[in-house]
């Protein structure tokens, strides 16, 4: 079925940008790798202020990341007290601070778990910090706690499923108490990795239930390469508009498990239909789901990665906006299966970057992004500036 650009095209093509944003995390700027190490990279970031003013010209180029993901630990290393210099960079930049993201996996104390560590005063650190992410949520106007909990075990036996069920229902409850008006606790999951008998927190079930369990301020958070191979996560999503407990997206790409690869790298189909699920919804269920990138590049230029992550997460999103929802759901009723695909598909192989384009230079951005950074004077710059620092970081991971 032939998609044409008419008018009404590239208006809903238009209106759909319009009100595309998506967060860029602060740890996609600074040098990352593997468990095994990793490759420096002379223009990576390797100060908050660097990290902002990264950020701010993703943001530039593309028109559609205003905010920035911050880690606690990484970003904000003396908690409360950083707040003022995130406020000053805010105002600097331009760039609103997004997701606050508490660490309960890096300090020696979590070898057996933060909130489900089987001792009591352990837990009551992971939760004093979950507290303290959450006063630096309220200090900075930030919408969303984001939160990853690596807690497991890796042999059967080793601990009682079962109580930690209780210890995190009881953490999470009093996090969420703590969250003000118009802020949200998101709960994501993780089926394995860095734990490989059980994971504490498995699968959107898990996380639907804790959330629930929670409180009303407590949605589930969907990280499209926290799944097994074959997963349906457009089902997951619809489930979870169904029942108003999604919360938002950290976005990557996987091919085998959490490969953190740029977003529509592998399956770009997938985040299509990820897409779809959105924009066929009601928009009561929609209005608060957060989309934001998550994802490590250890071999792609950090600025270029994020850029052209940005602009195809734009270029799914306006394929999506193509799907037209009411002979599709006519073709739906009727059964007439291959029509109704070659509906979604078509809306899918449409080549939309020509009106994207369009819609850049209407709304004052560059016409393409990755190019204008690439002969821009930024890229060459930051490079320049940051290059002996990066040089003198560890590779090792040992």
């Amino acid at each position: 079925m032939n998609h044409e650009m008419t008018m009404g095209n590239k208006e809903r093509i238009f209106a759909a940008l319009d009100a595309f944003k998506i967060e860029v995390p602060s740890w996609g700027f600074a040098n990352t790798g593997t468990r095994f190490g990793k490759f420096l990279q002379p223009a990576a970031a390797t100060t908050i202020e660097q990290k902002f003013a990264d950020a701010a010209e993703v943001n530039r180029l593309t028109g559609a990341a205003p905010t920035i993901a911050l880690h606690v630990l990484w970003d904000l290393p003396n908690g409360l007290k950083d707040v003022a210099g995130i406020q000053g960079l805010v105002k600097q930049h331009g760039i609103g601070a997004g997701s606050i993201n508490p660490n309960l996996f890096q300090s020696q104390e979590y070898k057996y778990g933060s909130i489900c560590n089987p001792s009591a005063e352990i837990r009551g650190k992971a939760c004093q910090h979950l507290l303290e992410s959450v006063e630096i949520q309220k200090a900075l106007g930030s919408t969303d706690l984001s939160m990853w909990v690596s807690d497991g075990s890796n042999y059967p036996g080793t601990q009682s499923m079962r109580r930690r069920i209780e210890w995190m229902e009881e953490i999470l409850g009093k996090t969420h108490d703590a969250l003000g008006e118009g802020q949200r606790m998101l709960v994501e999951y993780k089926p394995f990795e860095p734990a490989f008998y059980h994971t504490d927190i498995a699968d959107w079930g898990m996380a639907l239930e804790l959330a629930r369990r929670a409180g009303p301020k407590a949605k589930v958070l969907v990280d499209t390469g926290h799944h097994y191979q074959g997963t349906n996560i457009e089902q997951i999503v619809a489930w979870l508009l169904h029942l108003d407990a999604l919360g938002g997206f950290h976005f990557n790409d996987r091919k085998y498990a959490d490969d953190d690869l740029t977003l529509g790298s592998i399956d770009p189909y997938q985040v299509f239909r990820i897409f779809h699920e959105i924009l066929s919804s009601p928009v009561e269920k929609t209005a608060g789901v957060a989309f934001m990138i998550d994802q490590s590049h250890n071999m792609k230029g950090k600025l270029e990665a994020m850029v052209q992550t940005v602009v195809t997460a734009q270029e799914l999103y306006a394929k999506a906006a193509l799907v037209d929802q009411e002979q599709l759901a006519g073709l739906q009723d009727g059964c007439r299966l291959v029509e109704a695909e070659e509906c979604f598909r078509g809306a899918f192989w449409t080549d939309v970057r020509p009106v994207v384009k369009e819609w850049r230079t209407a709304r004052g951005l560059t016409a393409d992004p990755l190019d204008s950074l690439r002969t821009g004077r930024y890229l060459e710059e930051i490079t320049r500036e940051r290059a002996a620092a990066n040089a003198g970081s560890g590779s090792s991971y040992a």
